[in-house]
């Protein structure tokens, strides 16, 4: 039985995804298995796991698109090891990522899982120091001592320090909260977070760069902002917090998002919904919502450039 089980899900990155299964192909840390989970991919991905004859490597095709959530716990499913890491198949793990942090839950069975800081890398698989510096930085880790993190909940859900592919589980941990929730195809790492911390599990954090976070333009565009947005929603609005602290953070969080969401279904021409979201977040800031609503008594074809507009006087 494998030590770690490593699960790639993949979707149409044929291009990218050799740079993925190399990198765990070439760990430090041997005893590993790499399940690779294809979500119906339409590209060239099926030919490409053909030419691979590491034992070591499962792939699980679906026929079908079945959601990003579904398809990493169809993953997650077929694991068999003691520890797990889920990564996305646009980015990559360093040599050492799985011995670094085994080692750590190795040597203290109370922890549940290891997180690491990560580099930020373009297209061309080129580091980048600087955008490394500032998103260790934007989300609280350049001053997050190393060890085990007593301040968990408003860690993960305030700083949101911990990034769910540059971190090592213990399977039985995420079988116990039941991994990733079914048909939340994004957010669904902050609530894996926030769940553990409630539930009082333990996060370690390991403040080295050991894995490689991929930054490139398929993952911008109105026609992604908008699912993501959704979902976030539907993740604020799963919790309460006892913290007064937390609980305001939440509240204001989510009519952030209501107001970000509804500005942009009103610019795809999502009117009514849009409206409607936009007056249940007018509170985070009145004049965005005003600006949104006159907007939205354009024609359709027209609030395209207004949004545009708007973007670049503020940019």
């Amino acid at each position: 039985m494998p030590k770690i089980s490593v699960c790639i899900p993949t979707f149409n990155r044929a291009h990218l995804l050799p740079y993925a299964i190399e990198s765990v192909l070439n760990q430090s840390e041997k005893h590993f298995e790499l399940i690779i989970c294809d979500d119906g991919s339409s590209d060239s991905t099926p030919e490409l796991m053909s030419q691979y004859t590491d034992k070591r490597i499962k792939y699980i095709r679906h026929p079908q698109n079945i959601g990003k959530s579904n398809n990493m716990r169809s993953g997650f499913d077929a694991a068999r090891g003691q520890y797990f890491i889920k990564f996305d198949d646009d980015d990559r793990l360093t040599s050492d990522f799985l011995a670094r942090t085994a080692a750590i839950l190795n040597q203290n069975y109370s922890i549940d899982f290891v997180g690491t800081d990560h580099w930020i890398i373009d297209i061309n698989n080129l580091r980048d120091e600087a955008q490394t510096q500032e998103n260790s930085r934007r989300w609280g880790r350049k001053n997050l001592p190393a060890g085990v993190v007593d301040n968990l909940l408003e860690i993960v859900f305030i700083q949101q320090s911990f990034q769910v592919g540059a971190t090592l589980f213990r399977r039985q941990t995420l079988q116990e909260l039941g991994f990733m929730l079914p048909n939340l195809q994004n957010c669904e790492d902050n609530d894996l977070f926030v769940r553990l911390a409630q539930a009082g599990k333990k996060g370690y954090y390991l403040p080295e760069l050991l894995m490689e976070y991929r930054v490139h333009a398929e993952q911008q565009g109105i026609n992604r902002a908008i699912p993501y947005l959704f979902d976030k929603v539907r993740y604020l609005e799963s919790y309460k917090f006892e913290s007064e602290k937390l609980e305001k953070i939440r509240q204001n969080r989510l009519t952030e998002t209501q107001l970000l969401l509804g500005l942009r279904l009103i610019e795809k021409g999502e009117t009514q919904k849009g409206r409607e979201l936009v007056l249940a977040g007018k509170s985070f800031s009145t004049t965005k919502a005003w600006t949104g609503l006159g907007l939205s008594l354009l024609p359709i074809w027209l609030r395209g450039k207004a949004f545009g507009v708007l973007r670049q006087v503020r940019g």
